[in-house]
């Protein structure tokens, strides 16, 4: 089992600080939270922060879905920009001690900044000019080549006749990312000049993307087993997660568009302590230290989505938030307060957490709507929610994180959203928690419901050294 490492970015000593009553900063004996996102990714952080003996009260978004509904009060205030002072005034009147922040899409609009107001509240996760490693991703190419992480090597372009030109001159495969956020959506992995031809038309002169997708990233192609290593950061210590494998292609064996992601289990046992000792030590402190010099302090997970070569591991992407569906992998294993933890990181403080994880594996499959990644049909009746979960064991457990749900009629269960459930199981290796999982998403019915039936199989199926196609996962 991969062991999580706690290390220092500066060489300054970390100085214990009281959780006494005389530290401003110390976690309240019950802590009053508010959760903003309404996903699976979401529903799976609440229902670990439920277990926490400091958990005070609970919110969560006015858009959540019917897991997380089951679990908080829902907030009654819009989380737009044009609502800020009345959402300011539900924080300040409901005594919100810690916001926990779900999505990319509200760090890059700045959520963090505007409502965090230590001591009174703390915000988790970084500040808008911070997640910029991930809402700008030819911004991220500059930060990373100034603190020469190794990565795919790429130009950025928004020029439609500069960026032909430039994939013309070009013999070997590309990668089209749009620089903005897409939802996972923003990335056309192509196999010749047409293709790139094509991806890089649609994106900058059909406006394939919007707006993000008015500058492009066109990268090299790299091949290798991809993995998402996912730290805890708060200004000066890192903490690494265990490390997960995700799927973002739709269809089995990695074919077909990407998605947000079908499924992911952790640990991956291609990230040896080895290859986590060479990722923290050349992608994750010297980001942070090349952020650092210019004065942006980051606070939050920093997630980066990394390809292991044959020249060692390259940093495809960042991602400033939890991962999904890697946070319900994650979750499933979590052992201790996870509460406390988030506060100790949105605090300064995190040198002061302990944290593991369970023995085993945890393995998420993602049951989806017909249609998606394109357009999904909603609105469909779900049952065998508890079929799926009575399928856990004394050793063994099943969660079904709700992802697009909705109440329905008459107290039915709705899909409401492309990636509708994220039936987890944990067990003791891959091969059970994966069959698991398997087994418990068929328990998920509803018109046009479909999975992946191969989660974790370029492990289970003993080619992890091997090349193999890069999905080149971005959001």
């Amino acid at each position: 089992m991969q062991t999580s490492a706690n290390s220092s970015i500066d060489e300054q000593s970390n100085l214990s600080m009281s959780k006494s009553k005389s530290n401003p900063l110390a976690c309240p004996a019950k802590c009053n939270v508010f959760i903003a996102g309404s996903g699976g990714r979401e529903h799976a952080l609440a229902w670990k922060l439920k277990q926490s003996p400091r958990i005070g009260k609970l919110w969560v978004d006015p858009n959540a879905n019917v897991g997380l509904r089951q679990l908080g009060e829902v907030c009654p205030q819009s989380l737009d920009p044009k609502n800020k002072f009345h959402f300011k005034r539900f924080l300040e009147k409901e005594s919100i001690h810690l916001v926990v922040v779900g999505p990319e899409t509200l760090l890059a609009a700045g959520f963090a900044d505007e409502y965090h107001d230590p001591p009174n509240r703390l915000v988790f996760g970084p500040t808008k000019s911070a997640s910029k490693l991930e809402w700008d991703k030819s911004w991220c190419k500059q930060v990373l080549r100034s603190a020469g992480v190794p990565m795919a090597e790429g130009r950025s372009f928004t020029q439609l006749d500069a960026a032909l030109n430039y994939i013309k001159s070009r013999e070997d495969p590309l990668v089209i990312k749009a620089a903005g956020l897409c939802a996972g959506k923003g990335v056309t992995v192509c196999a010749n000049k047409e293709e790139a031809i094509a991806a890089a038309t649609a994106a900058l002169e059909k406006k394939s993307h919007g707006a993000a997708g008015e500058t492009i990233v066109i990268e090299e192609r790299l091949h290798g087993q991809e993995i998402s290593v996912l730290a805890l950061v708060d200004g000066k210590t890192i903490w690494m997660l265990d490390a997960c494998q995700d799927h973002k292609q739709v269809g089995e064996g990695d074919t077909g568009p990407n998605t947000g992601g079908m499924g992911a289990y952790s640990p991956t046992p291609l990230a040896t302590n080895e290859v986590l000792r060479m990722i923290e030590r050349d992608v994750l402190v010297p980001t942070l230290d090349a952020l650092r010099r210019e004065e942006i302090d980051f606070r939050g997970v920093l997630f980066a989505g990394i390809i292991l070569t044959h020249g060692g591991p390259k940093v495809l992407e960042l991602n400033c938030r939890f991962g999904d569906p890697e946070t319900q992998s994650l979750m499933a294993r979590w052992k201790g307060d996870l509460l406390e933890t988030l506060w100790l990181t949105a605090s300064g403080q995190l040198d002061q957490a302990t944290l593991s994880f369970e023995t085993g594996t945890s393995c998420c499959v993602v049951v989806c709507a017909d249609g998606y990644p394109a357009k999904a049909r909603v609105g469909d009746s779900i049952s065998g929610i508890d079929a799926a979960e009575n399928l856990g064991a004394t050793t063994q457990k099943v969660i079904c994180f709700h992802a697009g749900t909705a109440p329905g009629n008459a107290g039915t269960l709705v899909t409401s959203g492309g990636r509708v459930m994220g039936v987890t199981a944990v067990a003791a290796d891959l091969a059970h928690s994966s069959a698991l999982a398997t087994q418990a998403a068929g328990q998920i019915h509803f018109e046009g419901a479909f999975f992946r039936h191969d989660i974790g199989h370029r492990v289970l199926q003993k080619t992890s050294h091997s090349p193999s196609k890069s999905a080149h996962s971005a959001s």
